[in-house]
């Protein structure tokens, strides 16, 4: 059975209607680390293998982990649209990755982490990749980051792209709005965001102002590129050394805490924008037994790692099985620092309880719903059930994967039916079990109704709403 939240859920929202700042709230420092395209396997907690993470495994042990944790689409922009607004992308009109070429973004009139935390008088920056929109009406620092320095879109947009769709330009490399030199060198890329990073808190501690501070590597999306001092580091192979190079980063980031003696009153997360590219091969992420990556509503593509830790609110070495996803991190921060939530509706909700390690906690949403593509819902999770609607979808070809920065093919015209999975006992989603359980399909339907009146649903025009 699907758990019944719905009035626990009206509750809330009637709650949120009514929210005012609570202006003696805690100010803890916020840090979010988000890499691009890092499997779920991709860490040494989660099964890495041939490469190690020691800085985000003692992550883990001083906070929490969560085993389920998801991204609201698999791909690049919708992701961090979703992560820094609390709503699903398709509500900002975020789908896919946007291009060089891209005239839409993130709107002005949306309401991110950075602009709750100016509320609460946080000096703000964003360092790495934004990828919501390359016009200037759409960069960061119309979005309430007070600083952003990084690329605008992708590390592969860029002419050397090997299937690039078009010829994009130079990858331009911005400071704040301006763009100061095209093609940077990627290899310092990983370290050049995190020492801005670490420049940033201390800078911001000085003062005696709280920071939040937006890490997103461009890393480890293709092209990889590494520094000298990681290449050659991991049995892996280049992959391996990237991640270990963000592992480094996330050190750098614990050390400058320490030494500022804010660790302990400081919230870092650590989570990745989707899956990996499984046709890049050995330059590509591992998902372990998940299935596929990258691009598709499949576990392995929508199921990251996420990381947290804030000793003085957090419980050490905790794991969370709960499904949670980056739509609740904003109205999560904004409870947690007394920010007011954005008066238009938000789809993310609280999930301080199983973040602090409450054993009684459970997931405040009655489902979580996966899109892709402009508008498609292509599948959904309530509990421990995942269901797929008919859809289109990628999958490698023989299996074979590309080697060495050369991607394989994928084949665009496999389908899925109306499938059904237990997740806690199917991780793969291998055995379809749909005929065994009419109530449960019956009661996701209803659930998905819901959303499709909210949201739509281009699939319907395509199977018509009988066949879903």
């Amino acid at each position: 059975m699907v758990k019944p939240y719905l009035a626990l859920i009206a509750l809330a929202l009637c709650a949120c209607a009514t929210q005012e700042i609570d202006t003696s709230a805690p100010r803890p420092n916020i840090v979010i680390v988000y890499t691009d395209d890092q499997g779920w396997q991709d860490v040494g907690v989660y099964g890495a293998v041939d490469f190690s993470t020691p800085n985000l495994d003692r992550l883990a042990s001083e906070g929490v982990r969560f085993t389920d944790f998801y991204v609201s689409q698999p791909v690049c922009s919708a992701s961090r649209a979703s992560l820094l607004t609390g709503c699903y992308a398709n509500r900002l009109d975020i789908h896919g990755a946007l291009n060089p070429n891209s005239e839409n973004g993130l709107k002005p009139s949306e309401v991110t982490i950075a602009e709750l935390c100016k509320q609460r008088g946080y000096a703000t920056a964003h360092y790495g990749k934004w990828h919501l929109g390359n016009r200037e009406e759409f960069l960061p620092t119309r979005q309430g980051f007070d600083t952003f320095e990084g690329i605008p879109y992708s590390n592969d947009m860029w002419p050397k792209h090997p299937e690039s769709p078009k010829a994009y330009p130079p990858l331009p490399y911005l400071m704040d709005e301006a763009i100061v030199r095209h093609t940077p060198d990627q290899s310092q890329f990983t370290t050049d965001f995190t020492h801005l990073t670490t420049k940033f808190m201390r800078k911001s501690h000085a003062a005696g102002t709280p920071f939040f501070v937006y890490l997103a590597h461009p890393m480890p999306h293709v092209p990889l590129y590494v520094s000298d001092k990681f290449a050659g580091s991991s049995k892996q192979g280049l992959y391996g050394d990237v991640i270990q190079e963000i592992d480094w980063s996330v050190g750098e980031i614990m050390k400058t805490l320490n030494e500022l003696n804010i660790a302990d009153s400081t919230l870092v997360v650590f989570c990745s924008d989707n899956g990996p590219w499984l046709s890049y091969g050995n330059h590509a992420g591992a998902v372990a037994n998940l299935r596929e990556g990258k691009g598709t509503t499949f576990e392995g593509g929508i199921r990251v790692p996420f990381i947290a830790r804030y000793p003085e609110k957090i419980k050490a070495n905790s794991v969370c099985s709960e499904p949670a996803m980056t739509i609740d991190v904003l109205p999560t921060i904004a409870n947690l620092i007394g920010a007011e939530l954005p008066a238009h509706k938000i789809d993310g909700k609280d999930i301080w309880p199983l973040l602090s390690g409450d054993a009684r906690a459970i997931s405040p949403h009655d489902a979580y719903f996966f899109y892709y593509r402009t508008n498609e819902l292509q599948a959904m999770r309530a509990g421990k059930w995942k269901l797929h609607f008919p859809h289109n979808y990628r999958s490698l070809e023989d299996r074979a994967p590309g080697n060495d920065g050369t991607p394989s093919k994928y084949n665009y015209s496999m389908r899925t039916g109306v499938e059904l999975y237990d997740l806690e006992n199917d991780i793969s989603e291998s055995t379809n079990i749909v005929d065994d359980h009419p109530k449960v399909l019956a009661d996701l339907l209803k659930l998905a109704d819901k959303m499709r009146a909210d949201l739509g649903d281009s699939l319907l025009k395509l199977d018509g709403p009988g066949v879903r």
